[in-house]
């Protein structure tokens, strides 16, 4: 028996898979060494092989589980860097493109492949000139790329990889027009990949049309969210929002968090009233100007600011791994969203959380989510007051452990046992720690436990009886009132123009 177990521990230790058994090429081999990658994760052990054997991919996997990697390593190991662009990716974001940018320059440096990044708001010229030089990866956002092809600015352009990355961010940020006319200006014999958290209909029709004879990867297993993310929400009212998410970022120790706001002047105030809060917060949001959104984000990575509150479309394409939080201020309009948003955190294998706040009229929003996407969310209650006392007590006591004794300390002690007895000297310092936890807020915030129950069971008493009507052909919104909201604040999403979509995509791009 002990030798049996002792053989399928043999075989198991055989089957792990490395980056050796992929079989790329020595020089991509000692970049993926030097970056400190050890074993592929599922996305790259299942993409890899299919991307060096020259076929076309849809890849379905959450973010942060190396999806720059899948693709990038087996596209640079089939390209040929003398040879002009070969690898063309287009990105949602210039944060995004720059990203990637950086990891495939690190990819590919040991080949002798240049990476270009091409976005809106630089100089044409510059970035033409970068690539005649002898690029082998151009980066772009759809925008800028689109006006580069339309008006023949490069010469000879026939990338023979494609990827299209994070394809259903472009679909909710309204670039899917452009990425039709784009793949129109790109050499048919290429290779394609598509990569997305998820996969709605407009996505699927597009892969149709760009992707031929696809293989589909999907490491999801029927959740679009990371196993990695613990979920919560709490139930609270209205004019509780600013207590609440208060309240709990003081309990959850927060290392670094994203605030989802739904309108930009709520990212404003609410920035503003995290700050006044003692919390190193900026707001991002669609009005602001490419220097400003840049630095906000400089200072988040720099972690100057540790608190980004932001709208859904200008956090678009921030991956940054040491996210610990995302806190969603109003749950989002669909499920897609809530996925995008909450893939900040929990990412590159990290632990992360995703802590929704919403109101007993909310739980319909809830209720789809959790239908769609499939994920478990665990409803709690907003710590109190003395909840917090109790649970900073341990924390008190490590601090006072760790703290270093000045010289000085011992004359203030001598000082204070001419009229104070040594046990309540103690009493007092300790009280003094005590007297500067400034906890804000009432002492109680949420929907009580005796009322959240019978709410809880309503919710989910409601959500059956839509179901048993959605099931007999009935719908009591027809799905018009999700497309009148913009997730950056104003204007209606299901009446676009073309020219108005175009101009939408410049200012992000």
């Amino acid at each position: 028996m002990q030798e049996n177990a002792q053989n399928e521990n043999n075989t198991t230790q055989e089957q792990v898979i490395t980056f050796d058994d992929l079989g790329l090429n020595k020089d991509i081999l000692r970049a993926v060494k030097f970056a400190g990658f050890r074993v592929p994760s599922p996305i790259q052990a299942a993409a890899i092989p299919v991307v060096l054997a020259g076929k076309d991919m849809v890849g379905q996997a959450h973010t942060g589980t190396g999806k720059t990697a899948a693709f990038g390593l087996p596209s640079l190991n089939n390209i040929n860097p003398k040879d002009g662009v070969g690898l063309l990716v287009i990105t949602p974001t210039r944060e995004l493109a720059t990203q990637v940018s950086d990891e495939l320059y690190k990819y590919g440096k040991n080949m002798g492949a240049r990476t270009v990044t091409v976005y809106g708001g630089s100089s044409y010229k510059r970035q033409i000139d970068l690539i005649e030089r002898g690029a082998s990866v151009v980066v772009a956002t759809p925008g800028r790329l689109l006006d580069i092809l339309k008006k023949d600015m490069l010469k000879d352009f026939t990338p023979s990889v494609v990827v299209l990355d994070e394809a259903d961010e472009m679909l909710d940020m309204g670039f899917l027009d452009d990425i039709n006319e784009i793949f129109s200006y790109l050499p048919t014999n290429r290779q394609t990949l598509l990569f997305s958290a998820t996969m709605p209909k407009p996505i699927k029709l597009l892969a149709e049309r760009i992707l031929d004879n696809p293989e589909f990867i999907s490491i999801t297993k029927g959740e679009t969210t990371n196993a990695d993310i613990a979920q919560r929400y709490y139930v609270i009212d209205e004019a509780e929002r600013d207590d609440a998410i208060i309240r709990l970022m003081d309990s959850e120790n927060c290392d670094k968090s994203v605030v989802f706001c739904r309108t930009k002047s709520e990212v404003d105030r609410l920035s503003n009233v995290l700050s006044n809060a003692g919390y190193l917060a900026n707001g991002l949001h669609g009005d602001m100007e490419q220097r400003q959104r840049e630095n906000v984000i400089k200072g988040f990575k720099n972690n100057s600011v540790k608190v980004l509150v932001a709208t859904d479309v200008a956090a678009r394409g921030i991956h940054i791994n040491n996210i610990s939080h995302v806190f969603n201020y109003h749950i989002p309009f669909d499920p897609e969203s809530y996925v995008h948003r909450i893939g900040r955190t929990g990412r590159a294998g990290t632990k992360g959380k995703a802590i929704t706040l919403l109101t007993p009229h909310e739980f319909k929003e809830l209720q789809k989510i959790k239908a769609k996407v499939g994920t478990t969310m665990e409803h709690a209650f907003v710590p109190s007051k003395t909840d917090l006392r109790q649970n900073n007590l341990k924390s008190i006591v490590k601090n006072i452990e760790d703290q270093h004794i000045y010289d000085e300390a011992c004359q203030i002690i001598d000082m204070l046992k001419e009229d104070i007895d040594e046990e309540t000297i103690m009493f007092k310092l300790v009280s003094m720690i005590l007297d500067k936890q400034k906890i804000k807020g009432p002492n109680s915030i949420g929907i009580p436990a005796d009322k959240i129950e019978a709410i809880l069971k309503r919710a989910e008493s409601r959500g059956d009886s839509r179901g048993r009507g959605r099931s007999r052909g009935r719908s009591r919104n027809g799905g018009g009132h999700r497309n009148s909201r913009n997730r950056d604040g104003g204007g209606y999403r299901g009446n676009r123009s073309r020219s108005g979509g175009g101009n939408r995509n410049r200012n992000r791009d």
